[in-house]
């Protein structure tokens, strides 16, 4: 079988399974579970096999025309580097993970068919993306990852807070999304073709005329995809859904698309000075910005979901130094060890058999009950803290040396000060992720909150997924020396000025919270109402929200003496806690706006338009009714009448006639 067709049944095969399971949901419920994992394991395979066959050499490339437009032509198109290779593998074994998982995390929940479908048709939508050729092709998958992310996190619709997040997420993503098709037509317009490498061959001949406006419409479309400044404040409120759904959200699928669209269109950006230097900021602001809310949060989701922004911040980075090498490198580092994060974290909540339990305060006694979440956990934050030889170090590493090249005129395809701006913010945000990674290893399995009741040993599908995802979590990085004929030939090994800051720095955040955390945990005695055990809750599925965190009558987090976060981040503790109020600012500058507009049309229609319409109606009502009123049927009323009409006609014309004389 040709390389080709492996590559093509790499998406179909998720989508088949995603089709059938929806249609066999009800009817052969016992299909369900293999349909979700089997299609999905075999794509995972198939994707193996296309990258070993790929070697990190020549793109694959082939097409055929899937309708005649008329101007600019749409192609099926395939087109796989060593770029798309390797994020399809990873794409292919997270959501494999993802979907074993799922078959222990919800295996009592009745929408469990829908659920497992809807992962299989996102999974099969950023294979799409990752091997399309065609730039409207690959929209499509972008735009069906939007969908299915609307649903996904709103699984749970009962509660008010996942309706919310899911249409928060759609809408901002939305956002983003306009001015990106706009740009993807600016870009064909140029182009003369919606073919990657025709665009970028347009590109290397200097065919663009517009690239600096084309580049910053397409960004807007990035920032929404791939949660970046301004348009990041949907991804925190969306761990409202399963928390498997914010593993693949996370590590494989919708917020590596904009990455990976960046990486792939590299020579685009490049060719304005200005959207690398706009690339740039919004790296560094969403670098050093989450990191901050991250260290702010008690939620250990939205700890985790900051913690993904801020990794995405890297990537930007690097990518905004013209290094798309080590921006896909960190992105499939990070991908591993972001998903283990998350199903470890979804470990932690499913043993606790309580929401409450998400609120990092309200732990204790987890290190013990649940080993292989602790230990794995462990493996993870340390890739987090980037500290070495976990993968992390060696993707981390990678960026800040690309950004170091830059920043010292080694390489020009970015401004300089592009290069210094991303050096300086991921050197601040090493130190401030080691810290709050510390954080939420200390308050998660060394915490003094209150116990929940101990609900047995976790489920073998979710167990033996996590050590799975240790395993590239801790050796990804090691084969950094074998990996260079796939990123583009540059060398991505670490140097010794950056090693020596970043991992420096590292430590230093974590010792620093470690010191805090000691000193504020002697001084603050254990509680009793910490002592006292959590409610138990009938539902095994923690995320379903349904024992509010007040039943436990505990400090509310942000009061928690005991929060190394709070000391460390002092005045800015508020702010940062509550994401700097950037929702604050959108309700201001967009939604009360909108919200204003709406009740004036609603009131110009009520009384405006509605009165006119109204008032035809009463004045043709009386028009009737004078006109019933002449209609009495008697006949004698009728000759009078007529009488009385000629007497008057009579009357003005001798009157006329007169006039008309005497004139």
């Amino acid at each position: 079988m040709t390389t080709t067709t492996l590559a093509v049944l790499v998406p179909l095969l998720p989508f088949l399974g995603s089709v059938a399971g929806l249609l066999l949901g009800r009817t052969a419920p016992g299909y369900v579970r293999p349909l979700a994992v089997l299609p999905t394991v075999a794509a995972a395979v198939l994707a193996v096999v296309v990258a070993v066959r790929q070697g990190g050499g020549k793109a694959i490339d082939a097409s055929t025309q899937l309708t005649p437009t008329g101007s600019v032509p749409i192609d099926l198109a395939l087109h796989i580097d060593g770029f798309a290779a390797l994020v399809a593998v990873l794409v292919g074994v997270v959501a494999t993970c993802v979907q074993i998982y799922s078959t222990g995390y919800l295996r009592e929940d009745p929408r469990y068919p829908s659920y497992a479908a809807l992962v299989s048709l996102f999974t099969s939508a950023m294979l799409l993306v990752v091997y399309s050729g065609d730039l409207m092709v690959l929209l499509v998958g972008w735009e069906i990852m939007g969908i299915c992310s609307y649903f996904l996190v709103g699984h749970y619709w009962e509660t008010p807070e996942a309706r919310a997040a899911s249409l928060k997420a759609f809408l901002v993503t939305k956002l983003g999304d306009v001015p990106f098709l706009i740009g993807l037509f600016a870009l064909a317009t140029d182009a003369g073709t919606f073919r990657i490498t025709g665009v970028l061959g347009a590109v290397a001949r200097g065919e663009l005329d517009h690239p600096t406006v084309i580049a910053l419409l397409l960004l807007a479309g990035v920032a929404g995809k791939s949660a970046q400044f301004p348009l990041h404040t949907w991804l925190p409120d969306a761990m409202a859904g399963p928390t498997p759904v914010s593993a693949l959200i996370h590590a494989a699928t919708m917020v590596a698309a904009g990455i990976y669209f960046t990486a792939r269109l590299l020579p685009v950006f490049a060719a304005s000075a200005a959207a690398m230097t706009v690339l740039a900021v919004m790296a560094a602001i969403t670098m050093v910005g989450s990191a901050l809310a991250a260290l702010a949060q008690d939620d250990i989701k939205r700890v985790l979901a900051y913690s993904t922004t801020g990794q995405l911040g890297y990537m930007a980075g690097a990518l905004a130094v013209g290094d798309r090498g080590s921006a896909v490198f960190h992105l499939l580092s990070h991908g591993a060890f972001k998903a283990l994060l998350f199903l470890a974290a979804g470990t932690v909540i499913h043993a606790a058999g309580t929401n409450s339990l998400t609120a990092m305060s309200r732990m204790s006694g987890l290190a013990k009950r649940i080993p292989d979440a602790y230990w794995t956990m462990t493996v993870a934050l340390l890739a987090l803290a980037a500290i070495p030889p976990f993968a992390g170090f060696f993707s981390k590493e990678a960026v800040l040396v690309a950004a170091e090249h830059t920043a010292l005129g080694d390489r020009t395809v970015a401004p300089a000060g592009a290069g210094w701006t991303v050096l300086v913010a991921g050197l601040l945000t090493a130190f401030l992720t080691a810290a709050y990674a510390l954080r939420l290893w200390l308050r998660t399995f060394r915490g003094r909150g209150a116990e929940a009741p101990d609900h047995g040993r976790q489920p073998i599908a979710m167990t033996s997924v996590l050590w799975v995802l240790a395993i590239p979590s801790l050796g990804f990085g090691l084969t950094v020396t074998y990996l260079d004929d796939w990123f583009d030939g540059n060398a991505l090994t670490p140097t010794v000025t950056t090693a020596v800051l970043g991992t420096g720095l590292a430590a230093a955040g974590a010792v620093i919270t470690y010191a805090v955390w000691r000193t504020l945990a002697a001084r603050t005695p254990v509680t009793a109402a910490a002592q006292a055990p959590a409610p138990h809750v009938a539902h095994p599925d923690a995320d379903a929200g349904l024992v509010e965190a007040e039943a436990l009558h505990l400090p509310h987090p942000a009061e928690d003496p005991a929060d190394p976060g709070r000391a460390l981040l002092g005045p800015l503790h508020g702010p940062a806690a509550d994401g700097f109020h950037l929702d604050a600012v959108y309700r201001t500058a967009f939604v009360r706006p909108v919200l204003a507009a709406a009740s004036l049309v609603r009131f110009l229609d009520r009384e405006v338009v509605d009165t006119y319409v109204r008032a035809a109606g009463t004045s043709a009502k009386g028009l009737g009714w004078l006109v019933r009123r002449a209609q009495t049927g008697n006949v004698q009323t009728y000759l009078s009448a007529l009488l009385a009409g000629s007497v008057v006609l009579a009357i003005v014309a001798v009157a006329l006639a007169n006039a008309a004389a005497g004139a």
